[in-house]
């Protein structure tokens, strides 16, 4: 596309949603990511060859059979962070992943490089923000920001997850613990639910004898497969995959829109700007690397809106030598987690799911939750066995094979050897919980340009988050609650993570609404400049998942940057 009205960087969870929404206004949409694109007709092998063409804009290249292909549901070949399809790094996997600096000490920046961006291996989990943590630290009322969170359930469409035997064992620890069912949306008092999900319901034929396993795939409904963190290839087509991450529900919407052209394998370096009679900055466009060839262009537009995420949206801003603000890249939040993993026996399963195994893999990788406003969420997981052991037994901040002769928990920290075998021949048995807590905006966490690194696209992000004391009261307090669930379940053995704080799944507020941008989004010293990521959540919004506040606001802002520089 030449000469777009509007330029976005980012294909992620809020890319795809604000070009949709433009495109449908009849805007002129060009959308540029850094990562490959799986699906699509014109790169039929995206990790071994550039592709067929630059752009596609038509919705006849999308292909779900070629997707099906691409999409292994390996957990190696798709989540290994250095080699993975599913990775922050250059179509050509035998290249190394993009660098970021984590110290203190870094662990993990578990974030997607592609069309989809980090939704193609998310658990779709999406629950709107306590209400809160919105009307007492944000600028803009929860009030406001319902019909958009309205309009966006209804196009993905976001679900209750259905029930499977992790979930009943989950409800009924929480019931036995006191609590009691949350009916509600925008939840105020603490509580238990079926997960809000991006994924559609169950497959109407899944129990019928009829089908075989293949058959089902490739009909219209989720197959409770548990492969949500693989990315998800069940469905008749590729806007139909069950698992609604944004390269099979928005992408195809915006292409159908014929304003709205995606350019993969797009890495932006700068933004352009100029002064216009006023003195006042403008953006006019960007500057752009292709990670096959090495080309750099320069493409203007009217408005450029940055979804690069949390983490690359300030670091562009810093390499684009922008005006100076002093909260770009600052206060920095991370939802500083923890998992607990409780064993069962097989009598106390019969006895309370009627099932002698919980299996874990079954169903949605997260399909219920406990709120708990103040504190954050407990969360249930059902990851496939290699990223179990990597996240409940080896990500550690603790030592190695500790054991309490009391307490709440049995084990700690990293188990190792003859422990893990146990440990992972349970699983079937076993039910992990994650901990989400509601942590606080520091100036300290931060995101900010590493003076001693570059690599082919200038300075790299250096990311510093450091929790509070009081994040960690809060943690050990949700930490003490999902225990306590999984005793009142009948856990006979339950283990604590006790994960590093740099473990890092929900990064936001690095470009908070209210400091970097207005309440528009557009920032406010360089005009035509929006934001459309989770970087301008004003705080942790509670310590509920954070795609879908994104996406809200992403459909928002649409609506907003039309009305001022596209009213006719």
């Amino acid at each position: 596309m030449k000469n777009p009205d509007v330029i976005v960087i980012g294909a992620g969870g809020g890319g795809p949603v604000i070009a949709k929404e433009l495109g449908e206004m009849g805007i002129q949409v060009l959308v540029l990511e850094a990562g490959p694109w799986y699906g699509n007709k014109q790169w039929p092998e995206p990790n071994q060859h550039r592709g067929l063409a630059q752009e596609s804009s038509d919705p006849q290249d999308l292909d779900g059979s070629l997707y099906r292909k691409q999409i292994t549901r390996l957990e190696h070949d798709m989540n290994n962070p250095v080699s993975g399809k599913f990775r922050l790094g250059p179509a050509d996997r035998r290249r190394s992943p993009w660098y970021r600096n984590l110290p203190n000490p870094g662990l993990l920046l578990w974030q997607n490089a592609g069309i989809g961006g980090t939704t193609l291996h998310y658990w779709a989990n999406s629950p709107r923000a306590f209400p809160y943590a919105i009307d007492e630290g944000w600028p803009i009322s929860y009030k406001e920001l319902i019909p958009y969170y309205e309009k966006v359930e209804e196009t993905l469409p976001i679900e209750f997850a259905p029930m499977t035997s992790k979930e009943a064992l989950f409800f009924y620890g929480a019931e036995q613990a006191g609590f009691s069912l949350n009916r509600t949306l925008d939840v105020t008092e603490s509580g238990y639910r079926p997960q809000p999900n991006a994924i559609l319901p169950p497959n109407e034929n899944l129990m019928n004898p009829e089908y075989s396993l293949e058959q089902l795939s490739h009909m219209e409904g989720c197959t409770l497969s548990g492969h949500c963190e693989h990315g998800c290839p069940y469905g008749p087509s590729l806007d139909k995959m069950a698992k609604r991450s944004t390269n099979v529900s928005y992408v195809p919407l915006a292409m159908k829109t014929g304003n709205v052209t995606f350019r993969p394998n797009t890495f932006t370096t700068n933004i352009l700007t100029e002064l216009d009679a006023s003195g006042n900055v403008s953006a006019v466009g960007v500057r752009c690397r292709n990670t096959w060839t090495g080309e750099v262009e320069e493409i203007l537009s009217k408005v450029v809106v940055m979804a690069a995420g949390s983490i690359e949206s300030p670091r562009l801003w810093l390499n684009s030598d922008l005006p100076h603000n002093s909260w770009v890249g600052r206060g920095l939040t991370n939802h500083y987690i923890d998992t607990v993993t409780g064993i069962f026996d097989k009598k106390t399963l019969m006895q309370v799911i009627g099932s002698p195994t919980i299996d874990p893999f079954v169903g949605h990788t997260s399909g219920a939750r406990l709120d708990y406003p103040g504190l954050g969420t407990v969360q249930d997981m059902g990851l496939s066995p290699g990223l179990l052991a990597m996240m409940h037994y080896g990500s550690s901040q603790a030592g190695y094979n500790e054991f309490l002769a009391s307490g709440l928990w049995d084990q700690k920290g990293r188990i190792t050897g003859a422990e893990l075998k146990d440990n992972m021949d349970d699983y079937r048995r076993s039910l992990s919980l994650l901990l989400i807590t509601d942590d606080e905006i520091k100036f300290h966490n931060r995101v900010e340009l590493d003076p001693h690194t570059e690599d082919e696209h200038g300075p790299v992000a250096a990311v510093h988050y450091t929790p509070s004391k009081t994040e960690e009261k809060k943690r050990i307090q949700l930490t003490k609650i999902a225990m306590n669930l999984l005793r009142k379940a009948g856990a006979r053995k339950i283990h604590r993570n006790d994960i590093a704080a740099n473990f890092y799944i929900h990064p936001k507020s690095t470009m908070r609404m209210g400091k970097v941008v207005d309440l528009s989004c557009e920032a406010y010293q360089v005009n035509r400049l929006y934001l459309a990521d989770n970087s301008v959540q004003a705080n942790a919004i509670g310590g509920t998942n954070p795609t879908l506040t994104t996406q809200a606001l992403a459909t928002r802002t649409a609506e907003l940057l039309a009305r001022k520089y596209f009213s006719n």
